[in-house]
């Protein structure tokens, strides 16, 4: 293993970092951000859409800019200006100084979320082994921190810009200088060329046929509706279904939280031991027992059990997912994966809008179920992330001996 790749891999670790940071000091402030603009609570959800809806434009103008320009470069420029605008959020005073933060920060974290992910599919293709789990066990350590910081703010009653300023100023510096050690896919022999040409399911012009990615899309959305359900209506479930005090209300979340760091860390020696498929499969069937116990859970404790199953079984299927498109279009990597990436936003607004009608319609305890079917389907679809055939060198990830044979898109 080359020195290049170690480094790259560090810089790429503390990108995700950064991005788990920034994302939760937004997220968790969102009423102190409701307060200092006077935001309404009708127009606070077209706030809320916005970012992913922007983010989603953000992705899919990063499959056509990495065309022409490396994803390090897309990353290396996206990153500051994503925490720079998160800065402008809690520094503005006027309703045009939000919207063109958000704007900005949606917009940046779709370029953001899809070029991080393209590096770390291309360094575990050059490292030949799973690693793609650890980077988002480090993003769930940031959203850890920034929860933390986020928390502090709260209870000191501290203005945003206090809260978001000395964040920026760390990070900021960090990763433009941690920048310089990216490593892209097409940086050269031994850290992670990708085979131009290669085979696998593409269009005449090389592009990513959607018919073949289509069962990660689904995947991927049904992952962020299941994640969506748990950071958007854990704590309103515990409090008004299960009777838990406010306090005991806040707490199913940051359990999720730790036990999705936990899981994503172990998760690629489990990879390694038993095989993507194998881990989506346990992965699947865990979240959806979790859902399952939180819809019939008879106490608040019980219901904090079912969350924390949730996070253990969603925590692999985001990564594995990202790595699996990857594989499966060896040829156009970072295409596929910008494209991917638009679900995981589809998930998030899909999902809390969803739970939120059925609930108010019919019962939470049956709108818990919806997530619970939706991950179960993962299970169906579990054969799309079977490891590749290595036809063409390079660092292809080495497929089991059972998996040879099956064809190269591996669906």
């Amino acid at each position: 293993m080359t020195e290049v790749l170690r480094r790259g891999r560090a810089s790429l670790a503390l990108s995700f970092f950064a991005q788990g940071v920034a994302f939760a000091l937004l997220v968790t402030r969102i009423p102190a951000i409701q307060d200092r603009y006077g935001i309404s609570d009708a127009l606070l959800p077209v706030f809320l859409a916005a970012v992913p809806i922007l983010a989603g434009v953000g992705s899919v103008a990063t499959e056509r800019l990495v065309k022409r320009i490396p994803p390090s470069r897309l990353l290396r420029w996206s990153q500051p200006v994503v925490l720079l605008a998160l800065l402008g959020v809690g520094a503005g005073d006027r309703m045009v100084v939000l919207g063109s933060a958000l704007a900005l920060f949606g917009l940046a974290v779709g370029a953001l979320d899809a070029s991080m992910n393209m590096l770390g599919v291309s360094l575990q293709r050059a490292y030949g082994r799973s690693i793609m789990l650890s980077f988002h066990a480090v993003y769930s350590l940031g959203g850890i921190l920034g929860a933390s910081l986020a928390w502090a703010g709260a209870h000191w009653h501290l203005e945003l810009w206090v809260s978001y300023l000395p964040v920026v100023l760390v990070l900021l510096p960090a990763v433009v200088v941690g920048s310089r050690w990216y490593v892209d896919g097409r940086d050269g022999e031994g850290a992670g060329r990708e085979a131009v040409g290669a085979a696998g399911p593409v269009e005449g012009g090389g592009g990513v046929v959607f018919k073949a990615l289509l069962p990660l899309c689904l995947v991927m959305t049904f992952a962020y509706i299941g994640d969506s359900t748990v950071s958007n209506w854990s704590a309103k479930y515990l409090q008004d279904v299960l009777g838990s005090s406010e306090q005991l209300a806040t707490v199913p979340y940051n359990v999720y939280m730790v036990t999705t760091l936990l899981g994503r860390a172990l998760g690629d020696l489990g990879v390694r031991r038993f095989g993507a498929v194998a881990v989506v499969r346990v992965g699947a069937l865990v979240a959806a027992a979790g859902f399952a116990v939180v819809a019939v859970a008879p106490g608040a404790w019980a219901g904090m059990g079912g969350f924390t199953l949730v996070g253990l079984g969603l925590c692999v299927l985001v990564p594995q997912t990202f790595a699996a498109a990857g594989r499966l279009f060896p040829g156009a990597s970072d295409a596929a994966v910008a494209r991917l990436n638009v679900f995981n936003y589809v998930g998030f607004l899909v999902g809390s809008p969803l739970v939120g009608a059925l609930g108010d319609a019919w019962s939470y305890r049956g709108a818990m179920a919806v997530p619970m079917v939706l991950v179960l389907v993962t299970f169906v679809y579990a054969r799309s992330f079977a490891p590749q055939p290595d036809r063409y060198g390079g660092g292809h990830e080495r497929p089991r001996t059972a998996d040879v044979g099956r064809g190269s898109n591996g669906v």
